[in-house]
């Protein structure tokens, strides 16, 4: 695995239509345009590190939440090429994050070690989280504060996330990420 891989995390989302036989993998990058649509397979390893999935939906949930992920999708603010910035953000975390917070349903935290997570994203200093279970207050992105019964409290300093998850008893720790209880996967069915 390579040291990207070891110490910061990549996020995407991916999509299934109903009735499609293929998979949609939108990632947010510093090269091009800033949205790419299949650039990459949608189970693929960033930097020799396995994908971790943080939030599955399928049947009607995951039908009735297809068009506000393309609608938020479609009008990120940050996608002009030249908007990504890898530190603080906006990079794919904060892309994710947006999406994540425009789903109410949506009840996911991204990992502590995906830096950019906390850049605001909607140009807001306070407010709730992605998950809506609570508060997060930011400095742009280069501290902060979060305090959530999904994203447990944490404190952002300078992108990297030390903090405890009381819902899922673990710490979080810059570069290593969530030691105790394994993050279990939420799935929404229908």
């Amino acid at each position: 695995m390579r040291w990207r891989g070891i110490v910061a995390t990549h996020s995407w989302i991916v999509i299934k239509d109903t009735g499609a036989t293929a998979y949609t993998r939108f990632d947010y990058t510093a090269w091009g345009q800033p949205i790419w649509i299949d650039r990459f397979v949608p189970d693929g390893r960033w930097f020799g590190r396995d994908p971790e999935l943080v939030f599955a939906a399928d049947g009607k949930a995951a039908e009735a939440m297809l068009p506000e992920i393309r609608e938020t999708i479609r009008s990120y603010p940050f996608s002009k090429p030249g908007d990504y910035r890898a530190w603080p953000g906006p990079n794919s975390n904060t892309f994710v994050a947006a999406v994540m917070s425009s789903m109410p349903g949506m009840k996911a935290s991204l990992p502590p070690t995906a830096i950019g997570k906390d850049f605001p994203f909607d140009r807001r200093w306070i407010g709730l989280t992605p998950s809506r279970s609570g508060i997060r207050f930011t400095l742009g992105g280069y501290a902060g504060l979060t305090l959530a019964w999904v994203e447990g409290l944490e404190i952002n300093l300078l992108g990297a996330v030390i903090g405890l998850d009381l819902r899922r008893p673990a710490i979080k720790l810059p570069g290593l990420g969530r030691l105790g209880i394994e993050a279990f996967h939420v799935v929404h069915r229908a």
